[in-house]
């Protein structure tokens, strides 16, 4: 065998990148194993199996009270070390002691509340917040928004590779048709007369710049929120990416202590506030679905617990 063997962390990193997962995913797993690691003593996983990750996801449901949710992504992430990067398939890891952590309900604003928080933040976090809003969008989906991906005759903003790689149409505001039109105008006016900003290309998806070079040059493709500074890819190109989501975050944060609402409030509630605000007006519960692009329709029900009494105008035999 030529040179020194790959450190764990690069295979991952490498297999990872291979089957295109997100960075957010690459960085979630490799949390996960290197807990699973410490837990076990330092041992090298390909010394251990099912057995050691049985007690690992036990330990975490009965010691450190973690949800189902999060017991579930700690084993998708074993799973994937195993069956990918080690190639060693865990089979069947046996009873595992579930989380019986319950699912907190998310919070949710009013609108009037969603509004005032909007109302706090400066341009362009007030439109990528009115997205989240207006059309659903989780805080990712909205700073990866391209220009391309506005369709102002049907009113529809499409997301690329949401979550699970999947891509969806939702609705575009009404009320926001004018603001978009004019920020993608300022973006229209700016890249004709090459602005700086606009010399260097937009980063793009995996391979897509291999195929079409100049891609990254075009109109279409540019970042309908895009970052102030330039950064460097994986292969070394200089590149403009979208806005950093932890800044919009950040903006947020600080808008909704400003508002006053009280709420612990951030970025996602935002999504939650639009799928109550959609059920509460009496719309199908299956659209809402569709337009969040939840994959099981039990994700979206937890909404209608939310609720309570409101949902679908069902009353109280009280009144």
């Amino acid at each position: 065998m030529h040179g020194k063997p790959l450190r764990l962390r690069d295979q991952v990193r490498a297999v990872i990148r291979v089957n295109h997962y997100s960075i957010r995913t690459e960085k979630t797993y490799w949390y996960w194993i290197r807990y699973f690691i410490r837990f076990q003593q330092m041992k090298h996983p390909r010394d251990m199996g099912p057995c050691e990750v049985n007690e690992f996801l036990t330990w975490l449901a009965v010691h450190r009270n973690v949800a189902a949710a999060t017991q579930a992504q700690a084993l998708n992430a074993l799973v994937f070390l195993y069956s990918k990067v080690l190639d060693k398939p865990l089979g069947e890891v046996g009873e595992v002691i579930r989380s019986k952590k319950p699912r907190r309900l998310p919070v949710v604003l009013t609108h009037e509340e969603a509004m005032r928080v909007i109302n706090e933040l400066r341009h362009p976090d007030n439109l990528i917040a009115s997205l989240m809003y207006g059309a659903g969008l989780r805080v990712t989906e909205a700073c990866r928004l391209r220009i391309k991906d506005l369709d102002f005759s049907q009113q529809i903003v499409t997301v690329r590779d949401g979550k699970g790689a999947k891509d969806r149409t939702t609705l575009m505001p009404g009320t926001l048709i004018g603001e978009l039109k004019c920020h993608v105008d300022n973006i229209c006016k700016a890249w004709k007369q090459q602005d700086p900003e606009y010399h260097h290309p937009v980063s793009l998806p995996y391979a897509l710049s291999r195929k079409y070079p100049n891609a990254g040059h075009s109109l279409e493709w540019q970042w309908l929120f895009s970052s102030p500074s330039l950064s460097t890819d994986n292969l070394g190109n200089v590149a403009r990416h979208h806005r950093h989501i932890t800044s919009v975050q950040r903006a947020v944060r600080n808008a909704v202590k400003a508002a006053g609402i009280g709420k612990p409030a951030g970025c996602h509630t935002f999504r939650h506030s639009f799928a109550t605000e959609l059920l509460k007006r009496g719309n199908d519960i299956r659209t809402v679905q569709d337009l969040l692009g939840h994959a099981d329709l039990r994700t979206t029900q937890i909404y209608t617990h939310v609720l309570g009494q409101g949902f679908a105008g069902v009353r109280s035999p009280l009144g």
